[in-house]
């Protein structure tokens, strides 16, 4: 496994907010903010490409940071994107899904996706799995055949994940909070 430099260093400089008891780290992959350098972003897509394979027909999105990552992707492989967005169109074969994380619960939107398409989900953190069980379970439901997850960060236990889950997670760094200060596992 690579190390990602720019990944490990733009973790381990994320301040750390509180969000009603819930150490939250704030950098560019996973908030968009204080703002995405390309090389970071570069490097983010090219590790997921590598290390996840993307073996698919459609590769899911959550909005919002999700997004890059999928466009990126999708460029550099040709496989189309689909948001699961915050937002209800209503559109034929719509699946409503109820995502929760440690800080936030809401509802998402899956569109796109059909019986028997291959779908791979890219986010940019696995900390709870809360969103990515609620998309993994819509999808299903909409007769999609889950066949990877793949992160950049995870503060989640991937292998155990990959288990409940029942398909392969990929993650480029597994990280963690502790004392305020984020820091990157070793592996």
């Amino acid at each position: 496994m690579t190390s990602y430099p720019l990944l490990r260093r733009c973790f381990e400089d994320a301040p750390v907010v509180d969000r009603g008891g819930y150490d939250y780290f704030v950098n560019p992959i996973s908030d968009g903010v204080p703002r995405v350098d390309p090389g970071v972003l570069q490097e983010a897509v090219d590790g997921l490409i590598s290390e996840a394979g993307f073996d698919c027909d459609l590769i899911l999105a959550p909005e919002a940071m999700g997004i890059p990552l999928a466009a990126g992707i999708s460029l550099k492989v040709g496989i189309p994107f689909s948001v699961v967005r915050k937002k209800r169109y209503g559109l034929p074969g719509e699946v409503g899904l109820l995502q929760q994380t440690g800080y936030s619960k809401s509802a998402m939107y899956l569109n796109g996706v059909g019986e028997g398409t291959r779908v791979a989900i890219v986010d940019d953190v696995l900390d709870t799995g809360g969103t990515v069980v609620a998309i993994a379970e819509a999808a299903r439901r909409a007769g999609a055949i889950l066949t990877k997850v793949a992160v950049v960060y995870s503060k989640a236990d991937v292998r155990l994940f990959s288990e409940r889950i029942g398909v392969p997670v990929v993650a480029l760094l597994s990280v963690g909070v502790e004392g305020g200060r984020p820091f990157v596992k070793r592996t």
